[in-house]
């Protein structure tokens, strides 16, 4: 089963209150974590410096959490979320296996090993979802979902993270707002198509990753009213998805 997905910071104090938490909590190995790296870390930590978990053993997860975050701390990504992490991150190699042997008989040749499941992923490319200023997906960014939707069938999905993100035209606060609508609108469009609602993580960058570079600048003056500057923007009008799973 896909672990609990982000928690809201304040739930630090809730879970500190509740008795409950403590006695059942005491079976599970704490994950203690290195005071320096407190503040770099995607995970609820409490008071002693360990990373908060719940009567299950489900690591609490902070708004910033995502796979490529925790398995930039895998002595913590891994305790708490070792299955959505990359295996080379969380997975040592298994030593070199002593020499067989002599024999008088050639030993049989081994079977070749079954290849092992690959890790399905897949970036959609989303650079026409949204028109300027709006979250409501278009009818060609509506097509390109499907089409990554119809590759789920084949693969056993663990997690699809949709990342949001807005034009730099306007003000810094609006946009973090609007790229996470964005994110939403396609989240709620991958479960009106039956994707479950936990599986799908949805954060919002704002105006922080443009992809069009320098090639819009020198347009003329950063208004919305500048129609030359809304055209070139575009591309950063997007959410990319992310499908995570491994192949049947």
């Amino acid at each position: 089963m896909l672990k609990q997905l982000t928690q809201k910071p304040l739930l630090i104090a809730l879970l500190a209150a509740t008795a409950g938490f403590a006695s059942n909590a005491s079976a599970i190995e704490d994950i203690k974590v290195d005071p320096k790296l407190k503040a770099h870390i995607p995970y609820v930590i409490d008071a002693r410096g360990v990373v908060a978990r719940s009567a299950t053993g489900l690591c609490w997860r902070t708004g910033y959490w995502t796979p490529a975050y925790a398995a930039s701390v895998p002595e913590v990504g891994c305790a708490c979320d070792k299955d959505l992490l990359p295996k080379d991150v969380c997975e040592k190699p298994a030593p070199a296996a002593a020499p067989a042997p002599k024999a008088e008989q050639p030993a049989a040749p081994a079977p070749a090993p079954a290849p092992k499941p690959a890790a399905q992923k897949i970036t959609l490319s989303a650079d026409a979802l949204f028109d300027f200023d709006k979250a409501t997906l278009r009818p060609e960014g509506k097509s390109k979902i499907d089409e990554a939707v119809s590759k789920l069938s084949s693969i056993d999905l663990e997690v699809i993270i949709a990342v949001g993100h807005a034009d730099r035209i306007g003000k810094d606060k609006y946009n973090q707002t609007l790229s996470e609508k964005r994110a939403a609108a396609v989240k709620d469009y991958l479960v009106g198509k039956g994707v479950e609602a936990n599986r799908v993580y949805t954060e919002g960058k704002g105006e922080t990753q443009p992809v069009t570079g320098d090639s819009c600048k020198k347009l003329g003056k950063e208004h919305r009213s500048n129609k030359k500057l809304v055209d070139c923007l575009q591309p950063d009008r997007r959410v990319e998805i992310e499908i995570i799973g491994t192949q049947k």
